[in-house]
């Protein structure tokens, strides 16, 4: 048996899975840890798969392998994976973020691989990508990516048929970019000021506005001009992203999902397409935003795209 672990900002959740192409099972989910030690995340994830392996009547020393896809970014200390992570860790950009800690880094792959044989973790943006590619909307496809717009902002980038990682496993964290001249003063996690994520991303965007992601676009939706006029600015943002990984890397297509996309994505995908189409024809012409194809059970399948 295999565990099938997503960490977000916002949650953690556990699903087990008998092979990568069995079914995954006994989901469970629940506010990711944040206070405590910093090995607080994996002692989380170790108690979840046991209470997951309980409740479906399996023995949890049969468990062998976790694929974890997580919220990055990652370091590397002697060989293993730590989350430095801006939603996760408070000591990152200090006490004015909000967070319960001082974490710099959360422990996960050392923890877990003393306990199971075998322990993978990747940025979920480039689980993710994978899941997408072997299930969801990228299948077949050699040059795409795979962007979360969520708690946080992550994209999981693939070149000429390979995902790309980079030196610690951080590669694609373009929600940490600069896209506009901005004087918002909107602090990222990451210590950043005015960088993607720090703009538009979900919990960003309760701190700028004073209501709920969600609230915002919906009432958007409804016509309201005021959040109709914030919406199209942080599409501007988005847009303004997405059209350079694609000016950049030469893309054919983008598989978009994350809570605050997935759930306004009628209304969400026009308006990011029309900051892509008729920009420098011979990188964006043909070149489509599509919704996940794995929907919002895209972080499941992630983790589980990990131990194929």
């Amino acid at each position: 048996m295999r565990a099938c672990v997503d960490i977000g900002g916002t949650k953690v959740a556990v699903s087990l899975s008998a092979s990568s192409d069995a079914p995954l099972i006994g989901r469970r989910s629940e506010p990711t840890a944040k206070t405590g030690d910093n090995d607080a995340v994996a002692v989380q994830i170790m108690r979840m798969i046991d209470e997951v392996c309980a409740e479906q009547g399996i023995d949890a020393a049969t468990i062998d392998r976790v694929g974890v896809s997580s919220a990055g970014p990652f370091e590397l200390r002697e060989g293993k994976v730590e989350l430095a992570t801006p939603n996760i860790c408070g000591g990152i950009a200090g006490p004015a973020r909000g967070l319960p800690n001082t974490w710099m880094t959360a422990l996960v792959e050392a923890p877990l691989a003393k306990r199971f044989a075998r322990v993978r973790v990747e940025n979920d943006a480039v689980a993710a990508l994978e899941a997408e590619r072997h299930w969801g909307a990228l299948k077949g496809l050699d040059d795409c990516a795979y962007v979360t717009w969520s708690t946080g902002v992550g994209v999981g980038l693939c070149v000429d048929g390979r995902a790309l990682r980079g030196k610690n496993g951080n590669a694609g964290h373009a929600g940490h970019s600069f896209v506009v001249d901005d004087a918002s003063g909107a602090l990222c996690g990451c210590g950043n000021v005015g960088d993607v994520e720090g703009l538009i991303a979900g919990n960003s965007i309760a701190r700028r506005f004073g209501q709920p992601a969600a609230d915002l676009f919906s009432s958007a939706a409804a016509g309201e001009p005021h959040s109709l006029e914030i919406v199209d600015a942080l599409c501007r943002v988005m847009g303004r992203m997405l059209y350079n990984l694609i000016a950049t890397l030469d893309l054919q297509r983008i598989s978009l999902g994350g809570s605050v996309f997935w759930h306004h994505r009628d209304f969400l995908l026009p308006r990011l397409q029309a900051h892509v189409d008729g920009k420098l024809p011979p990188l964006t012409q043909g070149v489509r935003l599509v919704p996940a194809g794995l929907g919002d059970k895209v972080g499941d399948y992630a983790a589980l795209a990990l131990l194929d």
